[in-house]
């Protein structure tokens, strides 16, 4: 019978593990018998003596990795190999022995737990601990087997366990009074400064929500919360004004968004704290009474009126003066001015309504301590109509009459027109000038609705004894002052067929015979045309015609004479000297161009020499002469020019005898030998007593 056989784990012994022996009754101990051992480690683990059939465990064995094997053995004859026995099989099984130590899964544990928490797997040793005194813990767990007895094994673990964060703080102001300052220009929205609540909490925990509560300028400021930094930020809601008020108190809160209701009982989850502003004065512009003014004025108003005033005010305590000044850029004409002391308004020029009814200009107030400071407003001048145009005819009308017309015919419609507007609207009325109020060929109906029929009073009219009508009529308007004017109607007598339809109006057609046509019209018209259009080619071919050329053959070998049948400046030439300034230089004319030379643009202006005072005339025609040999404008050929040069005044006195009676003695003549042999012969004419006597 085999039996299960269990061996120890982990054997230490000098020897090998015995683990049993096999034994068959056919074993007669002579030898002849086998013993052999298969299945699980058979061979390496487990060695079996095959004369005896002792079995030894070879190694040692470890049960955690293999607790159970399985054999199968078998007997055999040596010398047949038969069999004896069956095959039978049998389990060794392996002791546990407590060689391995508690081993945990993790080398290090995480874990959370909310703080103030209770009893769990790991629970707090202490009530309430608070995570904002201390965060992280480190726990050592240690696992040991066999209950904990004596010889066990154990093992360990290391845990970290967080504390996360619960709402059980409000948030707290550090200090309980903030102060800040605004100047008064402060526009809405600028921020004025930020104030913080503390609250140990993290996260949602410690989002807070700022709010004024209440206080003297909860409708002038407010505050704003910063997501980020969950700061409150104090901002200004309405415009500051320091002479109104100087000071405000303000209560802020600070709220938790997110409350535990498990920890409403530690007490209200907000804090209080008092802000004060002061506003800081700054020197303000001047500030009209109004955003705007609008001013009338009657278009008849005279120079220097005052239309109206505008009123501005330093809102500064100072109250510095203000001045006024129109802004010339509305003012291009300068029809308007300003009295700068008070802000009066005055005409400096007439008024046309018709011409411009608005006005729109720009009035700017100045502070006189602070030029600076300035603020301007729109003042709107609307120009009140009065009644200063009179009505005149709508349009030009072209008014006929025909031959047959008959007696009460009515032959044109007038209507009138007027620049101005009165408030109850045009009315015209219309009549004939007095002088003409009873016109033996027309008359004028009134029709009651701004226009006018004019009425034929007799039978037929003719062109060739009167072909034009003139009907001066008067047109008066209905408001004060009335005004009127004149307008006069020209009427045409004209030929019309039997239904009055206009046919022709010209006079000159009465003068033309019966026989001759329209076509026959024409048709004159064409030739004479035609004529004119010849005269004009004829005379443009005549002046074409080409003139002889100067050399006729280039086979000529004559000497080339090129002639230019020119005869030099004539009379026109003398315009370059005038002969008149031979007798007065003092009086010639300056710059005087010549005619006889086409201007050069291109030369420059010749510069006419000062005139000269008591310069001999001799000097006067070389200095003349130089300009002109320097002139580039002169002709290109040489011109005589006569200038009547008598020469210089002799040096001997008048030979003249016509005065020598008036003298009271003969005259000596003496001193004519002295002059030499060319006044020989009058030497001895007028010389010595000798020739008085003859």
């Amino acid at each position: 019978m085999w039996n299960q056989f269990f061996l120890l784990e982990e054997y230490t012994g000098p020897d090998t593990q015995y683990v049993g022996k096999l034994h068959t009754d056919q074993d007669k101990g002579d030898g002849n018998l086998k013993y052999i051992l298969t299945g699980d480690g058979a061979g390496s683990l487990f060695i079996i003596d095959e004369n005896t059939g002792d079995i030894h465990a070879a190694k040692k064995l470890d049960r955690e990795e293999k607790s159970l094997y399985v054999l199968r053995a078998k007997a055999i004859d040596r010398k047949s190999g038969r069999q004896v026995e069956p095959e039978s099989e049998f389990i060794i099984k392996i002791h546990d022995i407590n060689d391995n130590e508690p081993k945990f899964t993790k080398d290090l544990y995480t874990a959370s737990i909310p703080e103030m928490s209770g009893v769990g797997i790991i629970k707090t040793a202490l009530p309430d601990m608070s995570r904002e005194n201390r965060e992280q813990y480190q726990v050592v767990i240690q696992a040991k087997d066999m209950g904990g007895q004596m010889g066990g094994l154990s093992g360990t673990t290391t845990v970290n366990i967080t504390l996360t964060d619960v709402n059980d703080n409000p948030p707290r102001f550090p200090q309980s009074t903030y102060q800040f300052s605004s100047p008064e220009s402060a526009p809405p929205g600028t921020p004025l400064g930020r104030i913080k609540a503390n609250d140990p909490d993290l996260g949602e925990n410690a989002e807070i929500e700022y709010s004024i509560s209440n206080g003297d300028g909860s409708d002038v400021f407010d505050i704003v919360t910063d997501k980020d930094t969950q700061e409150g930020i104090i901002t200004v809601k309405k415009q500051l004004d320091f002479e109104k008020k100087i000071l405000y108190t303000l209560r802020v809160e600070a709220t938790n968004t997110h409350l535990d209701p498990r920890f409403l009982q530690l007490g209200p989850f907000k804090d209080t704290a008092l802000v004060k502003i002061s506003v800081e004065d700054i020197d303000e512009p001047p500030v009209f009474s109004r955003s705007s003014y609008l001013i009338e004025v009657d278009e008849d108003a005279k120079e220097g009126s005052i239309i109206g005033q505008v009123v501005a005010q330093d809102p500064d305590i100072t109250k510095n003066t203000i001045k006024y000044s129109v802004d010339r850029h509305t003012d291009l004409d300068r029809i308007f001015n300003i009295y700068s002391g008070n802000g009066s308004l005055f005409i400096s020029k007439p008024l046309d309504r018709e011409e411009t009814p608005w006005h729109n200009i720009t009035v700017i107030a100045t502070e006189i301590n602070n030029p600076k400071q300035s603020s301007q407003i729109p003042v709107f001048i609307r120009i009140l109509d009065i009644n200063d145009h009179a009505p005149e005819f709508a349009k030009y009308y072209e008014t006929f009459v025909c031959e047959n017309a008959k007696a009460g015919q009515l032959i044109q419609t007038v209507s009138a027109v007027d620049k101005d507007e009165p408030p109850r609207g045009h009315k015209f009325f219309f009549e004939l000038v007095p002088e003409f109020a009873v016109h033996p060929n027309f008359s004028i109906i009134d029709n009651k609705d701004n226009t006018a029929g004019i009425i034929t009073r007799r039978n037929g009219y003719s062109r060739s004894k009167t072909s034009t009508y003139h009907l001066p009529i008067i047109i008066f308007d209905n408001d004060y002052p009335v005004q009127s004017s004149t307008g006069t109607l020209t009427i045409q007598v004209c030929a019309c067929d039997s239904r009055g339809n206009m046919q022709s109006c010209n006079t000159e057609a009465l003068l033309l015979p019966a026989g001759l046509s329209t076509g026959a019209l024409i048709a004159i018209l064409l030739c004479i045309i035609i004529l004119l259009v010849l005269v004009v080619l004829f005379a443009a071919l005549k002046r074409q015609r080409k003139k002889e050329p100067l050399i006729i053959s280039k086979d000529d070998v004559r000497d080339n004479i090129v002639t230019y049948n020119d005869e030099g400046g004539g009379e026109e030439d003398t315009q370059a000297f005038d002969i008149g300034t031979l007798r007065n230089p003092e009086a010639r004319e300056e710059s005087k161009m010549r005619r006889d030379v086409l201007p050069e643009t291109i030369f420059q202006i010749r510069r006419t020499a000062p005139l000269w005072e008591n310069i001999d005339v001799q000097d006067f025609i070389h200095r003349r002469l130089k300009e002109n040999d320097s002139d580039p404008a002169a002709p290109p050929y040489d011109s005589l020019a006569t200038y009547a040069y008598e020469g210089n005044d002799s040096i001997a006195n008048s030979l003249s005898s016509l005065e020598s009676l008036a003298t009271d003695g003969n005259q000596d003549y003496d001193y004519l030998s002295d002059w030499g042999p060319r006044f020989k012969k009058l030497a001895d004419m007028y010389g010595g007593e000798e020739s008085d006597r003859d």
